[in-house]
């Protein structure tokens, strides 16, 4: 299958990196290599982008498509970033760019077990080299797990009926497919409920999907790693698709820009604390109508960035 993936908010993202032409920059979703391709068309000779991916089928798309001496691609998780750019002898760069969850590329690939629409193996893996996968998780984690999965990941309201469900059926035979976890799902959601923001499987697809991968361990660290290896100047700029996503790089990006533990009633602070980041979007910047309009999976993206002091 040809490789395919729109980038969202691309000039708004690459624009708010401020890059420099002979700078070096870290795409930790190479995916399609939309974001990189317009980076490396605003750096010189000099210039750098390291491609970061733990999807191999992305990696090799990249390597095929972009063919630029200038682009380094790194088969690993970028919640390890520190390792990564330690390991390539760079101690620090000029921006950061992180295109969270899944790719369209991985949605429309029916046997990547991603999507609820088409019929394929329980899998939902980024990294298919990864041990586990949503066969495992359905099929194998408890009633409780599978409920608070769905609650936290999902924000499913109907969570631990469906967690019963799912033992319910899984005890008559193993949940396989896409399509039949997709169909005990919605058994499991009262019928006046079904349809309501999108199809009745999207939450539980979303939940399972998140902890196959450990999607939201990784956004701390990407923060935590990531920002020190910036230079002065140099911007992360980090694009979610729902909420938990968008509130952890809110939080971690407004902590780091105003970190002082002190009690409020003191005047002075005294924790010796200091800002490490300008937050430049006070609010997220979302996609234009005409992007909204083209590509549709844009519709709940969010772009935040910062600027490291």
């Amino acid at each position: 299958m040809e490789y395919s993936h729109f980038p969202v908010m691309l000039d708004e993202t690459v624009s708010a990196l401020n890059v420099v032409p002979n700078g070096i920059y870290v795409d930790c979703t190479l995916g399609g290599a939309g974001h990189t391709k317009e980076i490396l068309s605003r750096l010189s000779q000099n210039g750098r982008v390291i491609g970061i991916d733990r999807d191999a089928s992305a990696l090799e798309n990249a390597k095929n498509t972009v063919k630029d001496e200038r682009l380094i691609t790194v088969h690993d998780n970028f919640c390890n970033i520190a390792y990564i750019l330690s390991s390539l002898g760079y101690e620090a760069v000029d921006g950061i760019i992180a295109d969270l969850g899944v790719s369209s590329h991985q949605l429309d690939t029916a046997s990547r077990g991603f999507s609820y629409m088409q019929d394929a193996p329980l899998d939902m893996r980024m990294d298919t080299s990864a041990a586990l996968t949503a066969y495992d998780v359905v099929n194998n984690y408890s009633e409780r797990e599978l409920a608070r999965i769905l609650d936290i990941y999902g924000e499913e309201r109907f969570a631990s009926r469906i967690a019963s469900r799912i033992l319910a059926a899984r005890e008559a035979e193993p949940i396989k497919t896409t399509l039949g976890l997709a169909s005990v799902i919605e058994s499991a959601i009262p019928a006046k409920f079904r349809h309501e923001g999108g199809h009745p499987a999207k939450r539980s697809f979303q939940a399972i999907r998140i902890e196959v991968n450990g999607e939201l361990e990784c956004i701390p660290k990407l923060i935590d790693e990531g920002i020190p290896k910036l230079r002065s100047g140099g911007r992360m700029a980090v694009i979610t698709f729902h909420s938990l996503e968008d509130r952890l790089v809110k939080n971690a990006f407004r902590t780091l820009e105003n970190p002082c533990t002190c009690p409020k009633d003191i005047p002075v602070c005294v924790c010796g604390k200091k800002p490490v980041v300008r937050v430049i979007t006070r609010k997220p910047i979302l996609p234009g109508a005409r992007e909204l309009e083209i590509n549709t999976r844009s519709h709940s993206a969010k772009l935040r960035v910062c600027e490291k002091l």
